[in-house]
Protein backbone atom coordinates (compact mmCIF):
# COMPACT_ATOMS: atom_id res chain seq x y z
CA UNK A 1 0.00 0.00 0.00
CA UNK A 2 1.60 3.29 -1.08
CA UNK A 3 0.58 6.93 0.07
CA UNK A 4 -0.58 9.37 -1.87
CA UNK A 5 -0.94 12.94 -2.39
CA UNK A 6 -3.31 14.14 -4.50
CA UNK A 7 -4.77 17.38 -5.57
CA UNK A 8 -7.57 19.56 -7.32
CA UNK A 9 -10.00 16.42 -6.22
CA UNK A 10 -13.27 18.01 -6.41
CA UNK A 11 -14.01 17.27 -9.58
CA UNK A 12 -12.64 15.63 -13.22
CA UNK A 13 -9.53 13.87 -13.27
CA UNK A 14 -8.62 14.19 -9.58
CA UNK A 15 -11.65 13.46 -8.63
CA UNK A 16 -11.52 9.93 -10.38
CA UNK A 17 -8.18 9.55 -9.01
CA UNK A 18 -8.86 9.13 -5.61
CA UNK A 19 -11.41 6.83 -6.29
CA UNK A 20 -9.09 4.67 -8.47
CA UNK A 21 -6.69 4.91 -5.56
CA UNK A 22 -9.00 3.71 -2.92
CA UNK A 23 -10.43 0.68 -4.55
CA UNK A 24 -6.79 -0.43 -4.86
CA UNK A 25 -6.07 -0.28 -1.17
CA UNK A 26 -3.86 2.74 -0.97
CA UNK A 27 -3.87 5.70 1.57
CA UNK A 28 -4.99 8.85 0.00
CA UNK A 29 -4.51 12.47 1.11
CA UNK A 30 -7.20 14.32 -1.26
CA UNK A 31 -6.81 18.25 -1.42
CA UNK A 32 -8.89 20.68 -2.56
CA UNK A 33 -10.57 23.89 -1.88
CA UNK A 34 -13.68 21.97 -1.87
CA UNK A 35 -13.88 18.66 0.16
CA UNK A 36 -17.54 17.30 -0.13
CA UNK A 37 -17.42 15.79 -3.63
CA UNK A 38 -14.87 13.38 -1.61
CA UNK A 39 -15.94 13.27 1.84
CA UNK A 40 -19.22 12.75 0.92
CA UNK A 41 -18.44 9.31 -0.91
CA UNK A 42 -17.08 7.99 2.69
CA UNK A 43 -14.36 6.35 0.69
CA UNK A 44 -11.62 3.50 2.67
CA UNK A 45 -8.38 4.94 3.25
CA UNK A 46 -9.31 8.44 2.46
CA UNK A 47 -8.44 11.52 4.01
CA UNK A 48 -9.67 14.89 3.13
CA UNK A 49 -10.35 18.51 4.28
CA UNK A 50 -10.58 21.98 2.44
CA UNK A 51 -6.86 23.07 1.19
CA UNK A 52 -6.24 26.05 -1.08
CA UNK A 53 -3.04 26.23 -3.08
CA UNK A 54 -3.27 29.68 -3.10
CA UNK A 55 -3.21 30.21 1.01
CA UNK A 56 -0.05 30.02 2.87
CA UNK A 57 -1.83 28.62 5.97
CA UNK A 58 -3.14 25.72 4.39
CA UNK A 59 0.40 24.73 3.85
CA UNK A 60 0.54 24.06 7.66
CA UNK A 61 -2.52 21.46 7.51
CA UNK A 62 -0.99 19.16 5.17
CA UNK A 63 2.33 19.49 7.03
CA UNK A 64 0.45 18.49 10.09
CA UNK A 65 -1.24 15.76 8.99
CA UNK A 66 2.04 13.69 7.19
CA UNK A 67 3.77 13.59 10.72
CA UNK A 68 1.08 10.47 10.89
CA UNK A 69 2.88 9.20 7.75
CA UNK A 70 5.98 7.66 7.72
CA UNK A 71 6.77 8.75 3.83
CA UNK A 72 5.24 10.27 0.96
CA UNK A 73 5.28 7.87 -2.37
CA UNK A 74 3.31 9.77 -4.92
CA UNK A 75 2.29 13.48 -4.85
CA UNK A 76 0.19 14.21 -8.10
CA UNK A 77 -0.04 17.68 -8.41
CA UNK A 78 -2.98 17.79 -10.71
CA UNK A 79 -4.85 20.91 -9.36
CA UNK A 80 -5.13 24.61 -11.91
CA UNK A 81 -7.20 27.30 -12.48
CA UNK A 82 -8.29 28.02 -16.22
CA UNK A 83 -8.46 31.46 -17.51
CA UNK A 84 -10.04 31.91 -20.86
CA UNK A 85 -9.71 35.70 -21.98
CA UNK A 86 -8.17 37.70 -24.91
CA UNK A 87 -5.06 38.85 -23.49
CA UNK A 88 -5.49 42.20 -24.40
CA UNK A 89 -7.88 42.09 -21.37
CA UNK A 90 -5.85 40.06 -19.30
CA UNK A 91 -4.44 41.90 -16.67
CA UNK A 92 -1.46 41.59 -13.93
CA UNK A 93 -4.15 40.39 -11.42
CA UNK A 94 -5.17 37.81 -13.58
CA UNK A 95 -2.25 36.32 -14.36
CA UNK A 96 -0.90 36.46 -10.95
CA UNK A 97 -4.09 34.39 -10.22
CA UNK A 98 -3.76 31.76 -12.39
CA UNK A 99 0.71 31.82 -11.45
CA UNK A 100 -0.14 31.38 -7.90
CA UNK A 101 -2.14 27.88 -7.93
CA UNK A 102 -0.63 26.58 -11.01
CA UNK A 103 3.09 27.21 -10.62
CA UNK A 104 3.32 29.02 -7.23
CA UNK A 105 1.15 26.44 -5.84
CA UNK A 106 2.95 23.83 -7.07
CA UNK A 107 6.49 24.40 -6.23
CA UNK A 108 5.23 25.29 -2.78
CA UNK A 109 3.45 22.00 -2.06
CA UNK A 110 6.15 19.94 -3.68
CA UNK A 111 8.84 21.62 -1.43
CA UNK A 112 6.87 21.01 2.11
CA UNK A 113 6.97 17.18 0.60
CA UNK A 114 10.35 16.99 0.04
CA UNK A 115 11.27 15.96 3.50
CA UNK A 116 8.77 12.71 3.20
CA UNK A 117 10.55 11.76 0.00
CA UNK A 118 13.05 8.99 -0.65
CA UNK A 119 14.80 7.36 -3.28
CA UNK A 120 11.60 5.60 -4.42
CA UNK A 121 9.05 8.26 -4.44
CA UNK A 122 7.86 10.01 -7.31
CA UNK A 123 6.46 13.72 -8.07
CA UNK A 124 4.14 13.51 -11.46
CA UNK A 125 2.73 16.83 -11.90
CA UNK A 126 -0.16 17.29 -14.71
CA UNK A 127 0.51 20.23 -17.40
CA UNK A 128 -0.82 20.68 -20.97
CA UNK A 129 -0.19 19.85 -24.00
CA UNK A 130 -0.99 23.91 -24.41
CA UNK A 131 2.04 24.25 -22.77
CA UNK A 132 4.77 21.96 -25.27
CA UNK A 133 6.75 24.21 -26.93
CA UNK A 134 6.02 23.87 -30.63
CA UNK A 135 2.39 22.73 -30.03
CA UNK A 136 -0.53 24.24 -31.16
CA UNK A 137 -1.92 26.78 -29.48
CA UNK A 138 -5.32 28.90 -28.73
CA UNK A 139 -6.00 32.45 -28.35
CA UNK A 140 -7.60 33.47 -24.68
CA UNK A 141 -5.40 30.60 -22.80
CA UNK A 142 -2.19 32.89 -22.75
CA UNK A 143 -2.18 33.04 -18.73
CA UNK A 144 -2.96 29.50 -18.34
CA UNK A 145 -0.86 27.61 -21.35
CA UNK A 146 2.32 29.85 -20.46
CA UNK A 147 2.18 28.40 -16.67
CA UNK A 148 1.55 25.00 -17.72
CA UNK A 149 4.85 25.64 -19.75
CA UNK A 150 6.31 27.03 -16.18
CA UNK A 151 5.80 24.08 -14.81
CA UNK A 152 7.49 22.01 -17.33
CA UNK A 153 10.36 23.40 -16.81
CA UNK A 154 10.30 23.03 -12.95
CA UNK A 155 9.98 19.21 -13.30
CA UNK A 156 12.83 19.47 -15.35
CA UNK A 157 14.97 21.58 -13.21
CA UNK A 158 13.99 19.38 -10.13
CA UNK A 159 14.85 15.97 -11.34
CA UNK A 160 18.15 17.44 -11.50
CA UNK A 161 18.53 19.19 -8.23
CA UNK A 162 17.16 15.64 -6.76
CA UNK A 163 18.50 13.23 -9.07
CA UNK A 164 21.58 11.35 -6.85
CA UNK A 165 18.76 11.36 -3.45
CA UNK A 166 15.37 11.18 -5.50
CA UNK A 167 12.27 11.41 -5.78
CA UNK A 168 11.95 11.31 -9.47
CA UNK A 169 10.19 13.97 -10.87
CA UNK A 170 8.11 13.64 -14.10
CA UNK A 171 5.75 15.65 -15.98
CA UNK A 172 2.20 14.61 -17.78
CA UNK A 173 0.91 17.30 -20.73
CA UNK A 174 -2.61 15.83 -21.33
CA UNK A 175 -4.11 16.65 -24.05
CA UNK A 176 -8.31 16.49 -24.61
CA UNK A 177 -9.75 15.09 -21.64
CA UNK A 178 -13.66 15.33 -21.49
CA UNK A 179 -13.59 17.68 -17.89
CA UNK A 180 -15.65 20.41 -16.82
CA UNK A 181 -12.45 22.83 -17.57
CA UNK A 182 -12.04 21.72 -21.43
CA UNK A 183 -15.91 22.60 -21.77
CA UNK A 184 -14.78 25.65 -19.83
CA UNK A 185 -11.94 26.61 -22.91
CA UNK A 186 -13.94 24.32 -25.96
CA UNK A 187 -17.58 24.57 -24.73
CA UNK A 188 -18.48 22.70 -28.04
CA UNK A 189 -15.62 20.24 -28.21
CA UNK A 190 -16.21 16.55 -27.31
CA UNK A 191 -13.12 15.04 -26.47
CA UNK A 192 -12.58 10.99 -27.09
CA UNK A 193 -11.17 10.44 -23.42
CA UNK A 194 -12.62 10.52 -20.38
CA UNK A 195 -11.63 11.39 -16.91
CA UNK A 196 -12.03 7.95 -15.42
CA UNK A 197 -9.99 6.96 -19.19
CA UNK A 198 -7.29 9.48 -18.08
CA UNK A 199 -7.45 8.66 -14.13
CA UNK A 200 -6.37 5.17 -15.02
CA UNK A 201 -3.46 6.02 -16.95
CA UNK A 202 -1.97 8.71 -14.21
CA UNK A 203 -2.61 6.30 -11.36
CA UNK A 204 0.20 3.75 -13.15
CA UNK A 205 2.28 5.95 -14.35
CA UNK A 206 2.52 7.48 -10.57
CA UNK A 207 2.78 3.90 -9.32
CA UNK A 208 5.36 2.75 -11.83
CA UNK A 209 6.64 5.93 -14.32
CA UNK A 210 9.38 6.49 -11.97
CA UNK A 211 10.87 3.17 -12.83
CA UNK A 212 11.80 4.20 -16.45
CA UNK A 213 11.76 8.03 -16.31
CA UNK A 214 12.53 11.25 -14.59
CA UNK A 215 12.57 14.64 -15.49
CA UNK A 216 10.70 14.06 -18.60
CA UNK A 217 7.56 15.50 -19.98
CA UNK A 218 5.16 13.00 -21.75
CA UNK A 219 2.95 14.08 -24.25
CA UNK A 220 -0.56 11.87 -23.37
CA UNK A 221 -2.93 13.21 -26.15
CA UNK A 222 -4.41 11.93 -29.38
CA UNK A 223 -6.16 14.64 -29.94
CA UNK A 224 -6.59 18.27 -30.46
CA UNK A 225 -7.36 20.28 -28.50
Amino acid sequence: MANIVITGTSRGIGFELVKLFSETNHQVLALSRNEKPISNLKLDNVTTFPFDLDKSSDYQKVISFLEGWEKVDVLINNAGILLNKSFSDTTTEDFERVYKVNVFGVAELTRILLPKMDKDSHVVTISSMGGVQGSMKFPGLAAYSSSKAAVITLTELWAEEYKETGPSFNVLALGAVQTEMLAEAFPDYEAPVTALQMADYIMNFALTGNKFYNGKILQVSNSTP
